[in-house]
């Protein structure tokens, strides 16, 4: 296989098991030029060495005015909403960063730990009687989305609207693509409408919501600006919906494999820390990083890649890569040496990686807390996967349980 054959590795058979491909590829071509999902030419890079040096190698932009028009850029979002840090190259990302950065507080963690718990009861507590759930339906995909709502300070008035746009930005109808585009953009942009207002009622009369800090953050006399404000909110969306769904319904499952491990789990829960930071290597939900531009000709993993041209950073392939892990496909929690890329390296490393983890450790712990016998609803069956060129993650997860009524 060489590097420059252009090959389409995101088809079903690839999706069936990644991991294999990208072991294939690691081994055989490991910065190998394939074709993205809108037909465009990318160069994807799947081994760990060279996906952590790029990562932080500032040759590398974010910012897609640099892919002078070549290769895959993803929905085009409006340029109010596009200018956001995922999109920036120092310095503007380094201003940008530093101000936002200082809302992130060990009290702010803390008062978002007690909500994210509160939140995974009231779901728990809906599903309890039943003694059957379908945990990415009733718990997978709502607690993420309450949580992004309480973190903006959305009006409860709003909520259920909010939470269909949410719904309709992430999982479109792939049965009618024309449609699905449709309503996507329809969601980005009454979205976007939504947080104008929004930034305009916390101003008036801020709370104490991360929307509302954000407003208020000054840094020797520099604020945010309007158009930063409402990047920055839809932005919280993009990083902390998707992302945690995928991670709980993934987390769950593989737990359900692993009996032994759940009732450890049950009898010290102070092992969900490295519990969920193996499961964001094993199969974490991310199977790329964000797009990058070469701003000169560059070379990766002894190939040239020119000035311009997209490229692909395979973070699930480097996360099982055997020359950083040793048996890498072990899922193995006492793991010592577990520098994992899911959240990024360098500049560009997720700025909510420590409220993320949280969310995982409580939405996972407060299952298996909650569900002493939960089991899959049919052990044979083979799971199935909602899966892309962007993210992995469960369609569903029938699951069955003890009924119990609420004292």
């Amino acid at each position: 296989m060489r590097a420059d054959e252009l090959s389409m590795p995101f088809d079903e058979e690839f999706l069936a098991d990644p991991h294999a491909g990208y072991a294939k590829l690691r081994a055989e071509a490991p910065v190998h030029r394939i074709r993205a999902p809108d037909g465009s030419p990318v160069w994807l890079v799947t081994r760990y060495a060279d996906v952590k040096a790029c990562l932080a190698d500032p040759r590398l932009s974010v910012d897609k005015t640099n892919s002078r028009g070549h290769g895959y850029k993803g929905f085009e979002l409006p340029p109010a909403l596009d200018r956001n840090l995922m999109n920036m190259d120092a310095p503007d990302h380094t201003r940008l960063r530093k101000l936002v950065s200082k809302a992130f507080t060990p009290r702010y963690l803390a008062e978002m730990h007690e909500r994210v718990q509160l939140v995974a009861d009231a779901l728990i507590d809906a599903i309890v009687p039943r003694g059957q759930a379908d945990l990415v339906r009733s718990y997978a995909l709502p607690l993420p989305a309450m949580v992004v709502c309480d973190m903006l300070g959305v009006p409860d008035h709003d909520r259920e609207e909010f939470r269909g746009w949410v719904l309709d930005l992430f999982a479109p109808d792939s049965s009618e693509p024309v449609r699905a585009k449709e309503k996507l953009r329809s969601a980005v942009g009454k979205m976007q409408q939504f947080f104008v207002r929004l930034v305009a009622a916390k101003r008036k009369k801020p709370g104490p919501d991360l929307l509302s800090q954000w407003v208020l953050l000054r840094d020797e006399g520099d604020g945010l600006s309007e158009d930063e404000l409402t990047s920055l909110a839809f932005l919280t969306v993009i990083a902390g919906y998707e992302n945690p769904v995928n991670t709980i319904s993934i987390g769950v499952w593989t737990l359900l494999q692993r009996p032994d491990l759940a009732a450890d789990l049950r009898d010290e829960p102070g092992q969900l820390a490295s519990v969920v930071d193996e499961l964001l290597r094993h199969d974490g939900p991310l199977p790329l990083a964000v797009r990058r531009f070469p701003l000169a000709d560059i070379e990766i993993g002894g190939v040239r890649i020119p000035t311009g041209e997209t490229v692909m950073l395979g973070i699930m392939s480097a996360n099982r890569d055997p020359a950083q892990f040793s048996e890498p496909d072990l899922f193995d929690v006492q793991r010592t040496d577990n520098r994992h890329l899911s959240f990024g390296h360098g500049i560009h490393y997720c700025l909510g990686a420590a409220l993320a983890r949280i969310t995982a450790q409580v939405a996972l712990g407060t299952v298996l807390r909650r569900f002493p016998d939960l089991r899959l609803a049919d052990p044979a069956a083979a799971p199935r996967w909602r899966q892309s060129f962007r993210s992995r993650g469960l369609a569903e997860l029938p699951v069955r349980f003890s009924p119990a009524s609420l004292k």
